[in-house]
């Protein structure tokens, strides 16, 4: 796919298919079934890196802020937030009923509230050599240190720039930027990338690698809809591993998934007309939803003139030496 241009639209575009899954609730039970076809590495949020870990850990873990559909921030955890007049001081405000998911490590195995010094300990840790996370580059430029993560009481969380940085509110929407317990960190180590303790939605359950991965509904969970209804209106999440874009695909239309996205070339127009539309073939068995998504892609060029492939490119051509063409 990525060799042909005439499929390049495909990178620019997500398409999104739900089946009409009729069984999706086990013994009463709703479970919505995915399958990540690119594997995981980290369930830890210091290293959620790719598409997958950031759909899984946006699952499990919480941040100060969030975005919505149309890249707003909007508050999280942090319920309100000042920034200084010299950009320098931003300070968030925190919700006092938001708690760890349970885990045996917390006394009596129940989670405790979340409180500033959590956000510290949190950030600090994406800049800490020892952990060498992939998000370190949020603040590695903006902070001294961990002096610049405060705790100024349970309720209220400070961050102090070296320097204005005008999006720095947008980067702490990324799931890089999650609230984890210190306590349990320092008692799985390593392991918590496998044994994720945060404040999402879903609470981790079961995870055996390049098979399956379970997450259960959070029943202390503080987001509500506009209507006042607990959140999440699910009782579980199952992601499976399958590979193979086309045996993942086939499970779809078996009914063992209830999403399925990014079609792959060699299938997509047995499934969509030229115009993007659904074929005549699969009407009516799930719904085919598009929409906008950020994706950044870029061209690379070729112009080291000792290469085999460049010597009889005409980009080997300086723009001083190509002929001039007038229109």
């Amino acid at each position: 796919m990525r060799g042909s241009f005439k499929y390049i639209f495909w990178f620019f575009c997500v398409i999104l298919f739900f089946s009409c899954k009729e069984n999706a609730d086990h013994h009463d039970k709703k479970v919505f079934n995915i399958n990540l076809d690119q594997g995981l590495t980290s369930i830890d949020p210091a290293f959620a890196r790719n598409q997958n870990a950031i759909w899984m850990t946006n699952q499990i873990f919480n941040g100060l802020v969030q975005i919505d559909s149309s890249l707003q921030t909007l508050p999280c955890i942090a319920k309100s937030w000042q920034v200084s007049e010299d950009a320098l001081t931003y300070t968030f405000n925190l919700r006092n009923d938001v708690y760890f998911h349970d885990d045996p490590i917390f006394k009596n195995g129940k989670g405790r509230k979340v409180v500033a010094s959590d956000f510290a300990y949190s950030f600090y840790r994406l800049i800490d050599p020892k952990v060498a996370s992939s998000g370190g580059w949020i603040f590695s430029d903006k902070v001294k240190d961990k002096s610049n993560f405060i705790a100024l009481n349970d309720s209220t969380f400070q961050i102090k720039l070296v320097r204005p940085f005008p999006p720095f509110m947008s980067l702490l929407t990324t799931q890089y930027c999650s609230v984890v317990p210190k306590e349990v960190i320092e008692h799985y180590g390593k392991d918590f990338r496998s044994h994720p303790v945060g404040t999402g939605p879903f609470r981790f359950k079961y995870w055996k690698e390049g098979e399956i991965l379970v997450l259960l509904k959070n029943e202390r969970y503080f987001e509500k809809d506009e209507k006042g209804k607990a959140l999440p209106y699910l009782d579980a999440l199952k992601a499976s591993f399958i590979t193979d874009k086309q045996s993942g695909f086939m499970s779809f239309l078996k009914k063992d998934l209830d999403f399925y996205y990014n079609v792959d070339g060699s299938y997509r127009d047995d499934i969509l007309t030229k115009s993007g539309k659904m074929t005549s073939k699969y009407k009516g068995k799930f719904t085919l939803t598009k929409s906008p998504y950020l994706c950044t892609e870029y061209v690379g060029i070729l112009v080291d003139t000792s290469l085999s492939i460049v010597k009889n490119s005409p980009l080997r051509l300086k723009k001083s030496d190509r002929p001039s063409i007038m229109l």
